[in-house]
């Protein structure tokens, strides 16, 4: 599992049948790279999600029939493992990518 941020919605009226009409993401990491993503759970632009990768991307997915390899799995509220802070330093505001 990896940790992203939502960078935007991706629209496409046409794919692959084994697509069918499930919600994609463009998803960034922290050191600027793009993926694209399904989304089951309604991330928004801005949120922080962590991912599932590999065949497990189908069963977060809920459809075995979809043809996906990374699938967000759930919007992150609060982490509290940023690196480079310390729990003093840390404050309730949830941490950004």
């Amino acid at each position: 599992m990896d940790i992203f941020q939502v960078e935007s919605p991706l629209v496409c009226t046409r794919r692959v049948d084994g697509l069918q009409q499930v919600s994609l993401r463009v998803l960034r990491d922290a050191n600027g790279r793009r993926q694209v993503a399904v989304d089951p759970v309604g991330a928004r632009r801005g949120n922080q999600v962590f991912t599932v990768s590999g065949s497990a991307a189908r069963y977060a997915a809920g459809d075995f029939d979809v043809l996906t390899d990374l699938t967000i799995g759930g919007i992150i509220d609060f982490w509290d493992g940023e690196p480079g802070t310390s729990s003093h330093e840390r404050d309730e505001t949830p941490a950004t990518v």
